[in-house]
């Protein structure tokens, strides 16, 4: 199940999602062999935990969230990315997103490591940060609409859902992959610590903007018109 839009999208252009959707796809295709990369360099690049532990190649803490180990892996990412970072962005200023995702991506960091703090394997990928944003966005806009594609084995569906059934079924779903410790190569710890964070740090701002009051006027959806999206093939589902 993806998230492909909301349908209050920001009206401002949001310069540092787009900057850091284009740096992600940069440095994929300079670290992939078959475009061209040095696979060295995402080597060296990655995040080790026992070398953080043993205070070596710390550049890792940032570096590894432009990192990424496929096209499904990048796209996935770039997708949450694009749909949940516009409206994020507009209500805290280029700077602080910025600021805001750099932050989440090292906590989530530091909760993988805490974790695991022995492991040599590389931890790659942008998803701590972005799970930051999509808890500030949950925190900040529960009840914006969110188009969701759906694919049932050959089967593809559209629906809409409020943002937080769309997001606390994904932090539902990383709560129990990491309780079952399911040893799939993702790191769902990072996940769960880049989300718990997005929400804490969103919480000033919200705070700022009124808390409650703030969810009133706008309805729990970002404070943008509707937009008015052309009439999509793919069927909806009825309720």
């Amino acid at each position: 199940m993806f998230p492909i839009r909301d349908h209050n999208p920001s009206t401002r252009t949001p310069h540092v999602r787009n900057l850091l959707i284009l740096l992600n796809i940069a440095m994929f295709l300079l670290t992939e062999p078959w475009g061209g990369g040095a696979i060295g360099l995402w080597d060296r690049l990655a995040l080790y935990p026992v070398a953080i532990m043993h205070e070596q190649w710390l550049w890792g803490l940032v570096t590894h969230m432009f990192l990424h180990a496929g096209l499904l892996h990048l796209g996935g990412n770039m997708l949450f990315l694009w749909v949940f970072g516009d409206n994020l962005e507009d209500q805290m200023g280029p700077l602080g997103f910025l600021a805001f995702y750099l932050a989440c991506g090292l906590t989530a960091a530091a909760g993988q490591i805490a974790a695991d703090p022995d492991s040599g394997i590389p931890m790659v990928g942008a998803s701590g940060a972005i799970a930051g944003v999509m808890g500030g966005y949950l925190l900040l806009f529960p009840r914006a609409r969110i188009d969701v594609i759906a694919i049932i084995i050959v089967f593809i569906k559209r629906f809409t859902l409020p943002a937080w059934v769309v997001l606390m079924l994904w932090f539902g779903v990383q709560l129990f992959s990491g309780y079952a410790m399911l040893d799939d190569g993702v790191a769902y710890v990072a996940h769960i610590g880049g989300f718990l964070a997005g929400g804490v740090l969103a919480l000033p701002l919200f705070i700022r903007r009124g808390g409650p009051r703030f969810w009133q006027a706008t309805h729990g959806r970002p404070p943008h018109r509707a937009a008015d999206y052309a009439p999509s093939r793919i069927p909806v589902v009825r309720r």
